[in-house]
């Protein structure tokens, strides 16, 4: 292996004239416009640099327990043993859906550990990148439950998209407008922002009441670790 390295001859070694003068200009009249312009009178001083390539012959030294990966270079790729799911590893009709009561869930939890199944964030496979999660169903949505004073505090903002148009409401009068909304608006802040986060959010099936349309999918339950999800007293 040959490695070239620019190598510069000291300043001692550069040859130089001292008695070169500096340009000198004189002004003449262009021949088409009777302009006066500056005109050198002299070319300019081209540099006497000179440079030199310095090779050195070294070989390289490869262990010899480490001789097999240069032995077949156009077989498998044995450096690179990242995993990425392909195609086959995340087919929608095999996805499985889970089902989830919201009666006396707190929003927030019970919105995050929607997100980390949707998400696939549960799996030993989870690509950020790849859609690997599940389908989840809520039901009873209009009995999901919040701590505080968010009730009368927590406000929903929308906007007509004309001017004048922003509406303001409570948590408690969009539950009892549309309750599907509050649990969609949670986890789809909680999901990537995105193409892939549009994806994923069709993944969330959200009823009031305690039926829904997915009998054919047979979902099981929801498995949620946090202890603290139910509300309560």
């Amino acid at each position: 292996m040959s490695m070239a390295i620019n190598c510069t001859t000291p300043p001692s070694l550069l040859k130089s004239n001292p008695s070169q003068k500096p340009f000198s200009f004189s002004l003449t009249n262009t021949p088409f416009l009777g302009l006066r312009v500056a005109v050198s009178s002299k070319q300019p001083v081209q540099s006497n640099r000179v440079l030199k390539i310095c090779c050195q012959e070294k070989t390289a030294v490869v262990p010899s327990n480490q001789q097999w990966m240069f032995d077949n270079l156009d077989g498998p790729d044995v450096w690179n043993k990242t995993w990425y799911p392909k195609a086959a590893d995340h087919v929608q009709t095999s996805k499985p859906w889970y089902v989830v009561d919201a009666t006396d869930k707190i929003l927030g939890r019970l919105a995050s550990t929607i997100a980390i199944h949707i998400r696939g964030k549960n799996l030993a496979t989870y690509t950020p990148s790849v859609d690997m999660g599940a389908f989840v169903i809520v039901v009873n949505a209009e009995k999901v439950a919040v701590s505080g004073k968010k009730r009368t505090q927590k406000l929903y903002h929308r906007h007509s998209g004309r001017p004048g148009g922003m509406k303001v409401e409570t948590f408690d009068q969009l539950q009892q407008r549309i309750p599907e909304r509050i649990i969609e608006h949670a986890v789809r802040g909680m999901l990537p922002k995105g193409r892939l986060g549009r994806s994923l959010f069709t993944h969330l099936k959200v009823y009031t009441g305690p039926d829904h349309p997915h009998e054919a999918q047979k979902p099981t339950d929801l498995p949620i670790r946090d202890k603290r999800i139910t509300k309560q007293g």
